[in-house]
């Protein structure tokens, strides 16, 4: 098992679970998080400086750049704070029906609306939820397994979503007008074997490059769940990647474990350059209003179901802009000890 050659340690800050690193193009900076201490860091490739931006309290599962240069941090109970000029305000406490879980992976699309998703807790699978701009809430996906790694693809027609809990990667037909997705097509299943399919990053030539928790590599796809290669680690739990740089061409590679390096490997919890020989995007900026009307509002709930027997005969009958669904494989058996009653993933 070769590691890739023009890789190079960034950061090693010893985070129990290394996630979301985000390219801040305007500050020519990277940002990740430990989630389960609720720390947010930024790194200065220029320079070499890593400084601690925040301790947030609790978890932070994920973020967001806002179009204003504030931050969106996505946390506990399914709670939702603003970050601006180092004070937090939160804007939403809670969602009823996420208490005693948190959010985990989340993504801000073309139009600033951010997708975020939730973990499985009290034996219900984790949720897949739209923040529109005002603050209101929509339930997407009432089934999104372990919601984990997103995308969008190039021309901007498909959403990308991971479940960890299933091993899947699937696709569907998103509408940037309105933040729609639907007619969800399961392109990728990764053997539980192989490890658990974490953070994503689609690059600018509409490949998925998805990490491996446990795998100890990062598995690029075709746009079809076709393997292209595999890319390998100094860590078992590579945990998400994102591409930044001057002209977006160096990939951020993160690496949980670092509380447990014996058995992570001796890079666990650091973070990696990379360079994948493939450039990446720019990473859509939120544009959610903290004083919008929508935060008080009750939560909407889509009609977006995994339906695949009606988008099949969709597909067979010759619908317009229908891609092709297959059924969706079984549930991998996993060990008896479920990913998400870890403390990372």
């Amino acid at each position: 098992m070769a590691l890739l050659a023009n890789m190079d340690l960034l950061a090693q800050e010893k985070c129990e679970t290394t996630e979301g690193p985000l390219w801040n193009d305007e500050e020519q900076a990277l940002y990740w998080v430990d989630i389960p201490a609720g720390k947010l860091y930024r790194h200065e490739p220029g320079t070499g400086e890593t400084r601690l931006v925040i301790s947030a309290g609790g978890s932070v599962g994920g973020y967001t750049f806002q179009r204003d240069g504030s931050m969106l941090l996505f946390g506990d109970n399914g709670a939702v704070r603003l970050l601006r000029d180092g004070a937090l305000t939160t804007l939403r406490e809670e969602i009823e029906d996420e208490a005693g879980a948190r959010f985990n992976d989340v993504i801000a699309d073309p139009e600033g609306r951010v997708f975020c998703g939730t973990m499985p807790h009290d034996k219900r699978p984790g949720r897949l939820y739209r923040l529109d701009h005002d603050g209101e809430l929509t339930l997407l996906l009432e089934d999104a397994g372990l919601s984990n790694g997103m995308g969008f693809s190039p021309e901007l027609t498909h959403f990308y979503h991971t479940d960890s809990d299933k091993g899947t990667i699937t696709r569907f037909n998103y509408d940037y007008r309105t933040g729609e997705i639907s007619r969800p097509t399961v392109i990728a299943t990764i053997p539980a074997a192989d490890g658990v399919p974490d953070g994503m990053a689609v690059d600018s030539v509409g490949t998925i490059w998805s990490a491996i928790w446990d795998g100890s590599n990062l598995v690029r796809f075709g746009p079809d769940g076709t393997i292209m290669e595999k890319v390998w680690f100094p860590a078992r739990k590579v945990s998400s990647v994102t591409f930044g740089g001057p002209d977006y061409r160096d990939a951020y590679v993160t690496l949980a474990g670092g509380n447990d390096p014996d058995n992570e490997g001796g890079s666990a919890g650091a973070v990696y350059k990379a360079d994948l020989g493939v450039s990446g995007r720019a990473p859509f900026r939120s544009n959610i209003d903290p004083s919008g009307s929508g935060w008080s509002a009750p939560l909407v709930r889509a009609q977006v179901l995994m339906d695949w027997e009606a988008a099949a005969k969709a597909a067979a009958e010759g619908s317009a802009n229908v891609i092709p669904a297959q059924a969706p494989p079984p549930p991998p058996k996993r060990s008896d000890e479920a990913p998400w009653k870890k403390r990372g993933i």
